[in-house]
């Protein structure tokens, strides 16, 4: 499994880095087919609480799923994106 992480205008921590492959590694454990992980980072305008957006993509053999979740902390954010994608996962493995 292949975890790109784009942070726009900013560098991302290590801390950061190291959270959101950790996060993306307990995802493949439960779906193993999982060839990459896109996570994009990115500060919304203007600077207030909740400004902290993350994209993650994951991509299958035979498709590919998109969340965007908004939240104070990137680390919230991923913990929501990956809490919707298990959910959408589960679903489409069990339509299988």
């Amino acid at each position: 499994m292949d975890v790109r992480i784009q942070a726009i205008h900013f560098d991302a921590s290590e801390k950061l880095v190291a959270f959101i492959n950790k996060k993306a590694e307990r995802l493949q454990r439960h779906y193993a087919n999982i060839t990459t992980v896109d996570v994009k980072l990115s500060v919304v305008k203007p600077e207030t609480a909740m400004n902290k957006e993350a994209v993650v993509k994951v991509t299958l053999p035979q498709n590919e799923q998109v969340v965007t979740k908004i939240a104070d902390t990137f680390e919230e954010a991923i913990d929501l994106c990956l809490e919707a994608l298990d959910k959408m996962l589960e679903k489409s493995k069990d339509k299988k």
